[in-house]
């Protein structure tokens, strides 16, 4: 298969992971990490998809200056070029507006998807396929797409993209609304409408289409990053004042929620964000009492529905449990209630403030 050499792809990795600490800290966070116990990281799974996308040279990561080394242990064959860095994390938008400098400048007519350096995909051939027919869409019309996933539950942790059930003359279905994580009740109600899918955070769009939305919703931002010029010598210190600058706001917000011309498609291709240790168990190889294990010198006696992850080499004997996840890592040990994954977060910012980093 001959590659579309105006197809770029752009890898978001400058997230913390914080759903997934202990293991994920802001020293090593969640994209590094072999956390399915594969041998390979979830950037590295990411990059190798999109390397039968795209030609090599067209695939760029954005990530905190502070991971630009761990970007290279992980992709060595990666220029450097195409790794670009963030003094400061300022959610989506500065960091598309950031990519969209580049690219624009090797190539106007550059067609983009955008996708986090974290997810798991398991169908990566439907995957494929799925996001070469976005991009075809996009290089036609001037227009935003987002790649939406059949939802089979109604998860309050993620975000819901409802779409016009009737397709679109131009063979997409239009977006009506985004509603970041609802309520239970809400996501039921969602899903028994059938016009609502989970958003997964990936996009597709034409430099110009997208740079033309930033430009009408955040004028401010589009300014911002019209000063910084990727060939100047001066680039470094026009990066550090456009990011000292920019205010933090997700492309979403920002953006899609407010422009016209968005479209979704919807997928099927075995996608998880894999935000939480239960969702990490729900795509997990599990034994006779459908519990997860991963890592070595783990022992579970009468103990069910339970995810242990060690990332150590101590010894960890679990008797009569269930539901329970326990994460040892380091100098933390995590033992908790599966279902409770979203306090996780406010828990992991009270250890923080207590004990001022030191476990983070």
């Amino acid at each position: 298969m001959s590659l579309n050499k105006n197809n770029y792809v752009l890898i978001m990795a400058g997230g913390i992971g914080s759903r997934f600490w202990p293991v994920s800290k802001k020293s090593f966070p969640k994209q590094f990490i072999d956390i399915m116990g594969t041998g390979e990281s979830l950037i590295k799974q990411t990059y190798n998809r999109f390397n039968h996308m795209v030609p090599q040279e067209n695939i760029f990561v954005v990530t905190n200056t502070d991971y630009v080394p761990l970007v290279q242990s992980h992709i060595p064959e990666m220029h450097i070029s195409r790794i670009l860095h963030e003094p400061l994390a300022k959610n989506t938008a500065p960091c598309i507006a950031l990519a969209n400098r580049h690219i624009q400048s090797l190539n106007p007519d550059a067609v983009c998807l955008v996708a986090p350096s974290d997810h798991l995909i398991s169908n990566e051939l439907a995957f494929i396929e799925t996001s070469l027919q976005a991009m075809d869409f996009a290089a036609n019309n001037d227009a935003l797409v987002t790649l939406g996933i059949n939802p089979t539950r109604p998860d309050t942790g993620y975000g819901y993209i409802q779409f016009n059930p009737e397709l679109d003359p131009r063979g997409l279905h239009r977006v009506k609304t985004f509603t970041e994580k609802p309520t239970e009740e809400i996501a039921k109600s969602f899903l028994e409408s059938g016009e609502f899918l989970w958003n997964a955070g990936i996009f597709v769009w034409s430099i110009k289409a997208i740079n033309n939305s930033i430009e009408k919703h955040l004028p401010e931002i589009y300014q911002i990053f019209a000063d910084v010029h990727p060939d100047s010598p001066e680039y470094n210190n026009q990066l550090e004042q456009a990011y000292a600058l920019t205010p933090s706001i997700s492309i979403d917000y920002g953006v899609l929620e407010k422009e016209k011309d968005v479209f979704v498609m919807p997928a099927n291709f075995g996608w998880n964000d894999l935000g939480t240790w239960k969702s990490l168990w729900d795509v997990s190889a599990r034994n006779d009492k459908n519990n997860a294990l991963i890592g070595k010198n783990i022992h579970t006696y009468n103990t069910t529905e339970s995810m242990v992850f060690n990332n150590s080499n101590k010894l960890i004997v679990v008797n009569g449990v269930d539901n329970i996840v326990i994460v040892e890592s380091d100098e933390v040990l995590l033992v908790m209630n599966k279902d409770k994954e979203q306090e996780l977060r406010t828990i992991v910012n009270e250890i923080k403030d207590r004990y001022k980093g030191k476990f983070n």
